[in-house]
């Protein structure tokens, strides 16, 4: 029987990074086991900017900062996308000059500067015992910071490229997975209309798994990742031959966002970087578009050939989640409350071999997740290696244990 007479602690939920599906029903799973077993919930806003821009006076307005969590309002929005706290890619222990909150700016005068020690005041005023953020490994880097200075934390991983280390899935990859088969099936009606190849331009910085998993389930012929640098004319040769066998004339290949030219460097769409020193991508597939454009007549007897780009950006990541993306939150709820009802922090709660399970926090500082070339990727064909599944992961590829 829950104990729902005493209050056993207050428990704080942010989302940062990148809006996912999977997010609304993490925070849901996460509030409805608290108060049910005695805590109480708050939900900060906007990410770590709720905690960085929190005035600790009891007469300020706190609507912006942060909000009391029940299972009244959990329920209203649980089952849908996005993410009703808000987020914002804020990086504390980085904050530009121009960013810090007006009541800081007599304190904090640098060009960069680290608020580590207001959120720890923020966090002391909130009376919150344990932290929990849900994000990507930018998210979870300073989580790891907050661990390391004394603070309970218990970190969810979640980010549509699937590459935080320490699990083998992160809230709204299924999701993103999902929506790219489904898009590039709908695009296909087109590009076989005018036999074309089509371009289609998907998410995924430093790691293609966005790309390959597509791929591997029969929605492109082809995928470039940013694991391996490519040569487009190499490309241009595969896809038209693809074309040559498809009767209806048209050829697809799915290209991440950060994939390389071989003689080239990552695509930027503007050069401004956030306060995780990332330049926001785009653009590349386009870029493939015109050089596959200008190289075909070599490959397609001397004719030229037109192309369709379509960059699918957020529309994976926007409207609800799919199952997984509703299940794995609900599951990763309620991981995170054994552990805080057992005294455990500084853990992340995860997915491995296909069990739930909970690793070091610090785990999403110690390496980078991405696709292992020579196992998962033909470097010759441009395209997943399609070997024996035995004993591999849901995903095949995502687990780096």
């Amino acid at each position: 029987m829950a104990n729902i007479k005493k209050k056993k602690g207050i428990i704080g939920i942010l989302t940062g990074g990148g809006d996912v599906p999977g997010l609304n029903p993490a925070i849901r799973a996460i509030t409805i086991r608290a108060v049910r077993e005695g805590y109480q919930v708050i939900g900060i806003r906007r990410g770590w900017a709720g905690l960085t821009d929190l005035i600790r006076d009891k007469d300020a307005p706190h609507e912006d900062f942060y909000q009391v969590l029940t299972e009244e309002v959990v329920n209203k929005v649980g089952r849908t996308g996005g993410t009703f706290l808000h987020t914002s890619r804020t990086r504390p222990s980085h904050v530009p000059a121009i960013n810090v909150p007006g009541h800081l700016r007599d304190t904090f005068k640098d060009s960069y500067n680290d608020l580590t020690p207001e959120i720890l005041k923020n966090l002391d005023y909130l009376g919150i015992d344990y932290l929990i953020p849900i994000g990507g490994d930018d998210t979870l880097s300073y989580g790891v910071r907050l661990h390391e200075e004394g603070v309970k934390v218990i970190a969810f991983p979640k980010t549509m490229d699937n590459d935080v280390p320490g699990t083998d899935y992160c809230i709204g990859f299924s999701t993103c997975v999902t929506r790219t088969i489904s898009m590039t099936h709908a695009l296909r009606t087109t590009a076989g209309s005018h036999e074309r190849f089509l371009v289609i331009e998907v998410f995924g910085r430093y790691a293609g798994f966005t790309a390959l998993l597509p791929t591997m389930a029969g929605a492109a012929n082809r995928c470039v990742i940013p694991e391996h640098k490519f040569d487009i004319a190499k490309l241009c040769e595969l896809l038209a031959n693809d074309r040559k066998t498809n009767p209806s004339h048209y050829s697809v290949v799915l290209v991440s966002e950060g994939a390389i030219f071989d003689e080239g460097e990552m695509v930027f769409e503007a050069h401004d970087k956030d306060m995780y020193g990332h330049k926001k991508l785009g653009g590349i597939g386009d870029l493939v578009s015109r050089r596959l454009k200008e190289l075909s007549p070599r490959f397609n007897q001397g004719r030229q050939l037109n192309v369709i780009s379509q960059r699918l950006s957020y529309l994976v990541r926007c409207g609800n989640p799919d199952a997984i993306d509703s299940i794995v939150p609900m599951a990763f709820g309620n991981l995170a409350l054994d552990l805080i009802m057992d005294g455990t922090s500084g853990r992340m709660v995860c997915l491995r071999k296909g069990q739930y399970d909970n690793v070091p926090i610090d785990v999403v500082t110690s390496r980078k997740k991405v696709v292992d070339v020579t196992k998962y990727y033909n470097t010759e064909r441009l395209r997943p290696y399609y070997k024996s599944f035995h004993y591999k992961p849901l995903f095949i590829m995502t687990s780096d244990y």
